[in-house]
């Protein structure tokens, strides 16, 4: 287990560790870049939407949590895709089971059964029962009734079917049981209907009017449950860790209030899980361990669950799925046979990982004490839980910055909410590997305190 290094003090400040200090200086420089690489860009910029802004590097190939560019230069990735490589990159065993399938089956349409979204669901039920959530204390059962899963193509679908099972449920209470409740800070898609609960003006304000119906709240706040939840409410979507928000873990006094307050009036409670479950926690679902108090009725997820080959799910309980009817909703391309056949593998592969909670421990520790010897950068200690960890500073134009500090030093991170930066690993990540991301982590603060 790690222990903290000691380090010298100079004026009551930690002096810059040995192994941070081959980091001051960039080593990946973003410019100058290749000729051949400017002219490949320049071609891109030409024919693609310019809807991210992307710096002047082209990945081409990684294993594990390393990434190439088209220099050959070699990238720690502590973003693991937006938290979706879990398993690492070019896996071995993903590789195998994409070409067998592959050279099987690739799609048949979901007017017939497959070999693998059918097994792929029992596996998602039977995981969950053992680990905890939905209603399940964990190792209360093995049995497979009781939930029923919907394989989409992405997290925002994944919302979009669960924003639509709500109302569908709430329809048979009464007509008007229609209204939508989510929170400030979340994130849970770019579609209309995800939009439409992700109250960030950023993202709403060009593509208003949005669907009507949508109250929003704030999280932790429970005396306000009462008139924000009421019977006009037919669901309720809320991540038990905001991710896009800023890494902000949500009490669980008030997750209990509100699904009490869920409870009192009939309103479907989602837990969008696309960022925090599957494991990133350290724990299957960012609720297992709560008390079933605390258990939504419906949990949307997708990003880890087949490791970067687009796939969404929600898993439900019978409640809700007793109100979902032949034809009511559907999909093209969910629950092909390769992206089920995908993600069983993943989804067997990291509920048998190895010691995640004392990995993340590492993580949260190492990060923490560097939060301790920047205050003058750093307002707080880490956010969040396991591998979803957020390192909040105090000037919101810095967590920006530590990202392109970062890049230019070999390391991959994110920024998160208003002012986080953002660290989320692929979840077979090795002590040596949080050691050195921390390192250079370091040499980016030294860099930004002397800026």
């Amino acid at each position: 287990m790690f222990s903290i290094r000691n380090f010298r003090l100079i004026n009551n400040r930690r002096s810059l560790s040995t192994a941070a200090s081959g980091y001051i200086k960039p080593t990946h420089p973003d410019n100058p870049q290749p000729k051949e690489v400017i002219d490949k860009l320049n071609r891109y910029a030409n024919s693609v939407v310019n809807t991210y802004a992307r710096p002047p590097v082209i990945f081409t190939h990684g294993k594990g949590l390393k990434l190439y560019d088209s220099q050959d230069r070699e990238y720690l990735d502590m973003s693991a895709g937006i938290a979706v490589n879990g398993l690492g990159h070019a896996d071995d065993g993903v590789s195998k089971v994409l070409a067998d399938q592959s050279s099987k089956l690739v799609h048949n349409s979901n007017l017939y059964h497959n070999e693998w979204s059918g097994e792929l669901a029992h596996l998602l039920t039977t995981l969950t029962k053992q680990h905890g959530g939905l209603g399940y204390v964990k190792g209360s059962s093995t049995e497979g009734a009781g939930l029923k899963a919907f394989f989409a193509n992405s997290g925002t679908e994944a919302n979009e079917g669960a924003l639509k099972f709500a109302r569908v449920s709430g329809k048979q209470h009464s007509a008007d049981k229609v209204e939508l409740v989510c929170f400030n800070n979340a994130f849970h898609g770019r579609s209309m209907g995800g939009l439409s609960v992700t109250s960030n003006p950023k993202y709403q304000d060009p593509f208003a009017p949005l669907i009507p119906g949508v109250k929003v709240g704030n999280v932790n706040d429970v005396p306000a449950l009462t008139e924000l939840v009421t019977e006009k409410t037919c669901g309720v979507i809320i991540e038990p860790i905001q991710g896009e928000g800023g890494i902000h873990n949500v009490d669980l006094d008030f997750l209990i209030a509100l699904r009490k307050r869920c409870d009192e009036v009939g309103a479907v409670l989602i837990y969008d899980e696309i960022q925090c479950g599957l494991f990133r926690s350290t724990n299957m679902w960012a609720h297992s361990d709560f008390p079933v108090e605390a258990h939504p009725d419906l949990i949307t997820m997708a990003k880890p669950l087949a490791n970067g080959f687009p796939i969404g799910a929600i898993l439900m309980r019978d409640s809700v799925a007793n109100n979902v009817s032949p034809g009511s909703h559907g999909t093209t391309f969910g629950g092909s046979p390769l992206s089920t056949a995908v993600a069983h593998h993943v989804l067997t592969r990291l509920s048998q990982l190895p010691d995640m909670k004392s990995r993340a421990e590492l993580l949260k520790e190492r990060l923490n004490q560097l939060a301790a010897a920047y205050p003058d950068l750093i307002k707080s200690e880490v956010r969040g839980r396991g591998f979803l960890l957020g390192v909040p500073f105090k000037d919101t134009a810095h967590p920006g910055k530590a990202l392109s500090l970062a890049r230019e030093r070999g390391l991959l991170i994110l920024v998160a909410g208003s002012d986080a930066v953002r660290i989320v690993p692929s979840l077979t990540i090795s002590e040596e590997e949080i050691n050195k991301a921390c390192d250079i982590f370091e040499a980016v603060l030294e860099v930004l305190r002397k800026e």
